[in-house]
């Protein structure tokens, strides 16, 4: 019978690495601003881009993360990929912003769904989502979900006595050699 090595845990590191900054020195009030500082960039790019704008209370923006590039008229965006650098960078509130090589503005079915996602997620978190802004074309327009109102911040209330919390019934699946 051979000798079996004992499992080995590896170790990692997280780390934010910098690369080479884009100048801004205005904070970020509004869609404009966050369309200054990304929207250029972002109207040249011949697919969908997903851009994570980390922002301080004040709207001083800490960085930006390319966190998704995708096809031509799709990205996907996880959002273990858009939250990462806001938490990593200690962000106090975020703003997303993509493009649309097309050039039309309008939300997707896939934008929308994902703006929910990341707003009820965000909240979750403690890392707000200021908006989500679309840009295309020659970057002279631009959509603002918080602009149309469309984007609320949901109310989320925590059961604070175990007795109350409700769990989803799941499937018990059995275990390889186990019994239920």
């Amino acid at each position: 019978m051979e000798k079996q090595e004992p499992f080995q845990l590896d170790v990692v590191s997280i780390r934010l690495v910098k690369n080479a900054p884009l100048f801004s020195d205005r904070k970020i009030t509004g869609p404009k601003d966050a369309v200054s500082l990304v929207g250029e960039m972002l109207c040249e790019m011949d697919r969908e881009v997903v851009c994570v704008i980390n922002l301080k209370s004040d709207g001083t923006p800490i960085n930006c993360n390319f966190a998704s590039m995708g096809a031509i008229n799709q990205a996907v965006a996880e959002p273990r990929e858009l939250f990462k650098s806001a938490i990593l960078s200690n962000a106090a509130k975020m703003i997303l912003v993509h493009n649309h090589p097309s050039g039309r503005l309008e939300p997707s079915k896939e934008d929308t769904i994902m703006t929910d996602r990341i707003l009820k997620l965000s909240c979750l978190l403690g890392i707000p989502l200021d908006d989500h802004v679309i840009v295309g074309g020659d970057n002279s327009r631009y959509f603002s979900f918080r602009e149309k109102e469309i984007m609320t911040m949901p109310k989320i209330s925590l059961t604070q006595d175990y007795h109350y919390l409700e769990f989803e019934e799941r499937a018990l699946v059995a275990e390889p050699g186990r019994s239920r």
